[in-house]
């Protein structure tokens, strides 16, 4: 067992299966957060603020695309690396991580797989520097689990196509100089457009009055008419694929982003339980308090070595859709929990911003939800099990 369980849960020492590499990584991404984030993330969530001047530390460190290739401006890194940042970032604070995850897997990713040499060229390294902020336009007010109904469309125009339609719940998009977008063509396939800032029409209004993810800023795509050039359009490929597999890459970070948050909660309740004392012990002393610990410990354990064998497969292009789910799906879950038993631990001093457990457990209401929610990845996991989809059906005309 490790002993240093303040700094890193570590109960299987998962570590000896990391290498030099993704340790460096690992503890640069948690010096810079120590630094320059954990002093001040408290009070730009009580502000509902968005830290800003971060975004180009996120790029010095590499958690912008971690494995983009050097060509593009990336750092090249591997998938488990990838997620180490996240897990490190969600430490912190949930926000943070999905300000770099979209930037990353919903932003990077599918330029880099599916975009023209020009659109690599012109969008990856500004992105992976933090030159450049970027957001990805899916889920729209009326389609959230079911994206092909979207209605966000466009009409060809010489060599410009008309956009029209709208997105919410989008991170980054009020300080987005590009947001890729899904949208149907005239036959109704879906299509991946880059629409650039200043393009007129354009238009990305903030969203207010968040209680969760209050430290990233969130808003909508509104499109009126906006004429995008045809070299915007993502030639490498076309289909509800194709951002379904940008989720995919987002939902693996988020899995092991999910198990930081649950880290740092148990991490607080642990030291907690050893200072506070009640009838002259510590309360780490108690049967109840011990429970609650050990399966926080369990949990965490558990999510480890899921998101460390994803990661693995990832390496190896052999990862699926519903492993992916299922990692996320769990760590969200097991995060939220111990989130819950960690504040208990705490009684009253948990619900203060002295600790991070409150925010954490709000920022998790958010993470339970987007990138798929709870439920559907459940149902996709029933599905791949039985092979029966169960969450899609042909209603009748209302």
């Amino acid at each position: 067992m490790a002993t240093d369980l303040y700094t890193h849960p570590d109960y299987y020492n998962l570590d000896d299966l990391l290498t030099e590499e993704h340790k460096m990584v690992r503890e640069a991404t948690r010096a810079w957060i120590k630094q320059n984030v954990s002093p001040i993330i408290e009070d730009y969530y009580e502000r509902a603020a968005f830290p800003q001047h971060l975004v180009k530390g996120l790029g010095e460190i590499g958690a912008f695309g971690p494995y983009i290739p050097q060509e593009y401006g990336g750092p090249g890194l591997d998938q488990i690396s990838y997620g180490l940042i996240m897990q490190e970032l969600e430490r912190c604070d949930s926000g943070l991580r999905s300000t770099s995850s979209v930037q990353s897997s919903l932003v990077m990713y599918p330029i880099w797989r599916y975009g023209s040499e020009e659109q690599k060229q012109k969008w990856l390294p500004r992105l992976a520097s933090g030159d450049a902020l970027g957001c990805f336009g899916l889920t729209e007010p009326d389609h959230g689990s079911n994206p092909a109904g979207m209605i966000t469309n466009f009409k060809e125009d010489g060599d410009h196509v008309i956009l029209n339609g709208a997105k919410m719940w989008i991170s980054n998009a009020p300080l987005s100089d590009v947001a890729v977008v899904w949208a149907k063509d005239e036959t109704g396939r879906i299509h991946g457009l880059l629409v650039e800032k200043g393009m007129e029409g354009f238009t990305a209004p903030e969203m207010k009055g968040k209680l969760s993810l209050r430290a990233s800023i969130t808003g909508e795509l509104i499109f009126d008419n906006v004429r995008v050039p045809k070299s915007n359009i993502l030639p490498g490929r076309s289909g509800l694929g194709a951002p379904l597999s940008c989720l995919d890459s987002a939902r693996f970070g988020i899995a092991w982003g999910a198990l930081g948050a649950a880290m740092d909660c148990y991490d607080q309740a642990l030291r907690y339980s050893k200072e506070r004392t009640q009838f002259g012990v510590p309360i780490g002393a108690f049967q109840l308090t011990q429970k609650k610990l050990a399966e926080m410990i369990t949990e965490i354990t558990k999510a480890q070595l899921l998101t460390y064998r994803l990661g693995q497969l990832r390496n190896e292009g052999k990862a699926t859709s519903a492993q992916i789910s299922m990692a996320k799906r769990n760590n969200v879950e097991i995060a939220l929990k111990i989130a819950r038993e960690a504040r208990q631990i705490l009684g009253g001093m948990g619900i203060t911003s002295e600790f991070s457990i409150m925010r954490h457990m709000a920022n998790l209401e958010s993470v339970v939800t987007y990138e798929g929610t709870h439920d559907i990845h459940l149902l996709i996991t029933g599905m791949d099990v039985t092979g029966i989809p169960s969450f899609k059906r042909d209603l009748p005309e209302m």
